[in-house]
This record gives C-alpha cells, structure tokens and sequence, in this order.
C-alpha cells in the first residue's frame, strides 16, 4: 500500500510542473508585448534584448527541469508496476517537444540580435555620413559667401556719365579697373592722363594709354601716324644710293661691324634693287616707319657681340641684321635704329615714371627686334607694348616652335627656356635658314659678289691645291686631328685661326682677316673643310658661291636641345643632322656629307672633289636680289594685325593627309610641297575637311594636342584646333593622321610661292 501513496503526490507535482512550462513562454512573451508597447523606437531594441536575456535563462531552468524529470522517471521506471508508469510517458515526450520549441525560439533570439548588431553599425555609419555631409554643406556656405564677396568686390559701380561698355574680348578690363581704383595714386603719371579716381578716367587710361579695356562709345583715339608723317614719303621708292642709311648709322658703335659690311656692298644693294624694280611694279608701295631695335648688341644685355666682332666673335646674326637693315633701305622705308635702353625710350616717348607714354614720336608700322630686344621692348612699354605686338618680327636663328612659344603650354609640360613663353604667332619668329615651316625664313646675302676693283684684283686668282678649314676659334679644331690628318695627306691647309698653339702645325694660319681676304682664299681654295660646328652659319654657302666644295661633317646621333649643350635652352627639339643641313639639301657636287672619324669615307670625297671641276654656285634667295624680293613681299603681304591672314592665297593651298606618326612638314616635303601654317585655320572644320574628301563621322574642338587638325583614320574621328598659337607643322602622333596644309614654292625661293607674287 505504500508505493501507490507515494506514487499519487508524485503525479500531483508532475502535473503542475508540466503546467508551468507549458504557460512559461506565454508569460515571456507578454512580457516582451508590454514592454514594447511603453518604449521608444531608439530605446526599445535594447529592451527587446534584456527580455531575450532573460528568457535564455527561463530555457535554462527549463533544460535543469527536463532533466529532473527524466531522472524521477527512471526512478518510477525501476518499480515493477510498470503499467502504471506507461501513462505518464506522454507527459515526458511533451515536456521534450516544449524544450526544442524553447531551443528554436531561443535560434530565432540569436538572429535577432545579429540583425541588431547590423543595425547599429548601419546606424553608426549613417551618422557619420550624416556628419560629414554636415560639414561639407557647411564648407560649401563658405566658399558661396566668399565668392558673394568677391562678386561684390569685383562689381564696379555705376557712373551714369560713362557706361561701361561690352567687356566681349578684353577679359582683363574688370581686373585693370580694380588695380587703377586701389592703385592710381601711387605714380603721378597717371594723373598726368588725366585719371583722376572716376572710373570714365580709369576707362579713358585703360582703352586709350594702355589697351586693357573697349574704347568708350564716342571717343576717337587720334591718329599719331598721320600727325608725324613726313612729307613725300608717301609712296616707297626703290633707293638709288645708301647715303642716308650711313647718316643714319654714323655715330653709332653698336653698328659699326654692319656699316662696314653694307658699305662693302652698297655697290651690288643699288644693282640689285634696280634689277628687281625692272621686273616686278614697285611704284604702287606705301611707306612703313620701321623701328630696328637689335637686343643683342645693347650694352645692357652683356653679350659684347659688337665689340668682338672684329677679333674672331661670332658675326651670323651680325650678318642677318646688316643684310636686313640695308633691304629695308633700298625698298624706300624710313628707318629708325635703336641699339640702346635709353635710345628705345626716347623712340617711345618714354621718359620718366611707370606710365606708358601716349604715343612715340614716330608710329612704327613694323617693329624689328630678336628676343632679347622684345624683352627689353616688354619692360619699357609696360602693358602698351600690346598695341604693338601684331607689329613685331622677331630675328631668331634657330626658331621657335609653336609648343615652346606658347607659354602656358610650355609650363604646363615643362618646356623650359628662357626665349620661349612669348605668345606670339609662330611666324613672326624670322630664320636665318628655312628650317622651319612654322616660323618665317628671313635669311642673308651671301657676300660673293665684290666691288668692280675687288673683282679686277681677284680675276688673276688661281685655284691652288688647298682646303680652308671653317673655324676661326682654335677650340672648334680640338679633337679634329686625325680628320685634317687625312685631308692634308691630299691637300695643304689653311686656316683664319684666333690662336696658332693650338691647331697643328702643317696649318697655314692667316689669322682673323676681314671678309674681303676671306673670300680671296675660298677663290683660292678647292675644299672648305666643316669641323661639325659652328651650325648653320653663312660661311659654308660663301664657299659655294667662291667655287669651292664643302666637307659638310655628319651628326650621329643628331644635335638637339635634347642630347647639345649649344642648344639647351633653346625654344625648339629640331634635329641637327650635319653641320649645315640647308647645305646638306643641296648634295654633290657641290656638298659631300663625311663621316669625320672614317678615313675611308673621307678620302673618298677628297679625291672626287679633286677630279672634278666645281663650278660657283648660289641659290636666289641667298642673293641681293632674292632678299629683297622676299622682304618686300614680307612687307607688304604678311599681316598679323588682320583676324583673317588672306597671304600667301588660298589658291595656293594643297592638302595632304600624313600618315599616323608622321609630321606635316615630312608630309609636305615628300609631296615636293612647303608646309604653310596660315592655312591650318581654313582645315580646322569639318565642312572644308569634307571638301578635300575627309569625312568626319565625328569631331571635337581641343587645345590638348599641338598636332591638330587631325583624324583617326579606323574611326573617322576629326580633332580641330582650339587655340590657334599652337597650330604646328612639326608635331606628329602616332595614333593620329594629320591634315597637312602644304604650297608649292619658287625654285630657290622657297618662302614664296608661285602665287605670292
């Protein structure tokens, strides 16, 4: 009877415990249900959370019941009676289904918090972004507010007795006016101007002093050109003398090299301007004032090119500026000589203070300088230099390249030099050799023709068994032995040395001798002997022009700005490739290229050179004559003040399409043809590309390349030019086909085409 009473009380507490867990989740839900119901939507998440906590230890409890019961039930199990114990096995598999329902509720509550955790941190990361969007809206408030400032700032005020005009096409006026508001005060020669603080005053200075700002509606800048014209020089005629132009010069020690070469040839300046005024109509010229202003022989630019002149110092440029300075004379042009800081002032009316003057006392209709005069120019004239600078021709011996000259461009890609950066049109840039299409070729007179008794006296002159050697400094010969070992195996030779220790001593040395002497030995003289430099000077085409052949020595690899001392610095990266490459062009036998370190090679032009009988040679454009046709067409034709350049004609233009990688100048050349920038502007459009059967399926205007106009022939994709300045013949890519603009040229001539004059 023992057992069944015991069995009773043990069901009785079964029963209740199983009743518990059964309400257990209900209890831990409602709770759950009642807290949400009084929090916040920050707050409650973390609510949420605690409840799951506590519900994980209610599992636990659970789980430590579980396993009491089962032992209770192994216990009751061991009794004998086990049909009794069969009805309570039920209770047992209930009590394990509620426990892995707890299990899989408390899965879900791990979840849960997972996605809890990601929450918060999207939640963490929202504020950031937000904050940081906070600031930049702030920095953003700044620089509106700073740039109301500057607006208001740069707003100039309204002065109903002068309207400020349409600024179209003078970016800088705006700029100007705030300097002159802060600022005019602080020279007395602004008031001289009549700039008084009003801004018509500022407007007047800016648009008719300097050239900042549009002249105002109604007012007239007067006209200094027709206030200082000289009676009778209307009309340009042909000079019959060069008395005037050594007036001009007496006096002058900067130019005493140049009188002394032009009065050496005035004789053959008069004829050849006679020549050329019978064949071509030059009545019908009017008269330009012309301002020389040679930078390189001032004083203040230290170089002492005229003072060493006449003992062995490099005489091209001197050449270049005496062969000019008489063309322009004998075409009938009035001329004004400068040669000096204070003598460019005084041409310009510049006397004290940093004003510009209003007007010089002679309006130059054409300004002649070199680099180191337009600086000079720049820093005198201040900001009206402007008005001048479509005028300018700028003597350059070597050229500047269009990318070297553009000056943003050139610092943009590191295109170091300090002759470059002046923003010019390429082609007022003027050459000593026609190197470059892009820049002018200007040249020289090769001195071969003498006066009438200097011709009588060399008549009697016999060619002699000698070479000339082309170096008058005794450091160009260094390093040289070996090559003038070869040659005076074949031939004595002769020398115009600056030092006699130097050289070897087979040389006959003459010394540093005037022109005159110099051409009696190239008469004398079978070959005139290159030692690869000087580059580019007149000499050699002097030896042509005396009937003596030149050694023109080859250059491997090429000289550049890239790999030569001598052109660092230098505005262009055109190749040198001998000695003297317009000479080069003109080939045997009258030019023989040699490789200075081959024996063999250089005997072999030695003994053809002996064999033959070299007749004097001298292209036209190298003459008198051919000069002065070239510069009268300068003169008269080329017009950089003009929006459209109409010279050379358009009738002139031949198109060529380069292939990829290949510049226009190569592809012009190819073509028999001349690369003439001017028509580059007319290309730069499709609808004239179109016309020459390029079809562009697309295009686009740009100044990133110096090569454009140009296609890509796969896509039919057309680059036009966006900036003018850098248009180039020299310049290639190779992804790109360029679009060439290429001329004939009159033969000897090449400056000019056939319909240029």
């Amino acid at each position: 009877m023992r057992k069944p009473v015991l069995r009773r009380p043990l069901f009785v507490l079964l029963g209740i415990c199983f009743l518990w867990c059964l309400s257990l989740p209900y209890f831990i839900l409602t709770k759950v249900d009642q807290r949400s119901a009084s929090v916040t939507a920050d707050s409650r998440l973390r609510q949420n959370r605690n409840v799951w906590l506590e519900t994980s230890k209610s599992q636990d409890v659970m789980e430590i019941f579980g396993k009491f019961v089962d032992n209770l039930l192994n216990v009751v199990e061991s009794d004998n009676n086990v049909s009794s114990v069969l009805r309570f096995k039920g209770y047992k598999e209930e009590i394990k289904a509620a426990q892995e329902k707890m299990e899989a509720e408390k899965a879900k509550g791990q979840i849960k918090d997972e996605m809890i955790k990601e929450l918060r941190a999207d939640k963490a990361q929202l504020r950031q972004e937000v904050t940081r969007l906070e600031e930049l809206l702030k920095l953003q408030l700044k620089k509106d507010e700073k740039k109301e400032q500057v607006k208001a700032e740069d707003e100039i005020p309204e002065d109903k007795n002068c309207p400020l005009p349409a600024l179209d096409g003078f970016p800088q006026c705006k700029e100007k006016i705030k300097w002159m508001k802060d600022m005019w005060k602080t020279d007395p020669c602004y008031s001289s101007y009549g700039v008084n603080g009003s801004l018509c005053s500022f407007l007047i200075y800016l648009s008719e002093i300097e050239s900042w700002c549009p002249v105002l509606s109604g007012r007239v800048i007067p006209s200094v050109k027709s206030e200082t014209k000289q009676p009778g020089l209307e009309h340009a005629a042909v000079s019959r003398h060069l008395q005037g132009l050594h007036q001009e010069l007496h006096n002058k020690t900067e130019f005493r090299w140049i009188q002394q070469r032009i009065k050496s040839m005035e004789e053959i300046w008069v004829e050849a301007g006679s020549s050329l005024s019978s064949k071509y109509n030059l009545a019908e010229r009017t008269a330009k004032q012309i301002f020389v202003h040679p930078g390189v022989l001032t004083k203040e630019a230290g170089l002492q090119i005229a003072e060493n002149a006449f003992s062995g110092g490099p005489l091209g440029e001197l050449v270049q500026w005496s062969d000019l300075i008489s063309a322009l004379h004998v075409l009938g042009h009035p001329l004004h000589l400068s040669a000096s800081l204070p003598s460019l002032r005084q041409f310009f009316g510049i006397q004290t203070g940093g004003c510009p003057s209003r007007h010089s006392n002679v309006e130059p209709d054409l300004i002649y300088t070199d680099i180191i005069g337009l600086r000079q120019i720049q820093s005198v004239l201040k900001a009206s230099w402007i008005k001048y600078k479509c005028r300018i021709r700028v003597l350059d011996s070597f050229g500047t390249e269009p990318d070297f000259n553009h000056a943003d461009w050139a610092k943009k890609h590191n295109l170091k030099s300090p002759f470059g950066g002046l923003d010019l049109f390429p082609m007022q840039f003027y050459t000593m050799f026609p190197h470059t299409p892009d820049n002018t070729f200007l040249g020289f007179v090769v001195q071969h023709q003498l006066s009438t008794e200097e011709s009588e006296k060399l008549k009697a002159t016999e060619r002699k068994n000698q070479a000339l050697v082309y170096g008058k400094s005794a450091t160009f010969w260094q390093g040289k032995e070996s090559y003038l070992d070869v040659i005076h195996k074949y031939l004595d030779i002769h020398g115009t040395v600056d030092n006699s220790t130097l050289i070897p001593r087979y040389v006959i040395n003459h010394g540093i001798i005037k022109g005159t002497e110099v051409q009696s030995l190239l008469r004398q003289s079978k070959v005139f002997v290159g030692l690869s430099f000087p580059y580019e000077g007149p000499a050699p085409l002097e030896a042509l022009a005396n009937g003596c052949a030149f050694l023109n020595p080859k250059l491997k690899p090429p000289h550049s700005s890239l790999n030569t001392s001598f052109f660092k610095g230098k505005p262009t990266i055109r190749e040198v490739t001998s000695q003297h490459p317009y000479a080069e062009e003109i080939g045997e036998p009258y030019v023989w290229m040699v490789d200075m370190d081959n024996q063999t090679d250089v005997e072999r032009a030695i003994t053809a050179i002996l064999s033959l009988t070299i007749k004097p040679y001298l292209p036209y454009e190298f003459t008198c004559e051919g000069m002065l046709q070239r510069v009268n067409a300068l003169i008269e034709k080329q017009d950089f003040c003009s929006p459209t350049m109409s010279w050379p004609p358009l009738s002139a233009l031949q198109v060529v399409r380069a292939e990829a990688g290949t510049s226009c100048k190569q592809a012009c050349r190819r073509a028999g043809l001349i690369c003439q920038p001017t028509f580059f502007a007319y290309l730069n459009n499709a609808y004239n590309l179109a016309s020459h059967n390029i079809a562009c399926q697309t295009s686009e205007f740009s100044d990133r390349h110096v090569v454009f106009p140009a296609y890509n022939s796969t896509s039919n994709h057309c680059l036009f030019q966006l900036d003018p300045l850098l248009y180039s013949c020299v310049r290639s890519d190779p992804s790109l086909s360029r679009v060439c603009p290429c001329r004939d040229y009159i033969k000897d001539q090449v400056a000019l085409c056939k319909a240029c004059i």
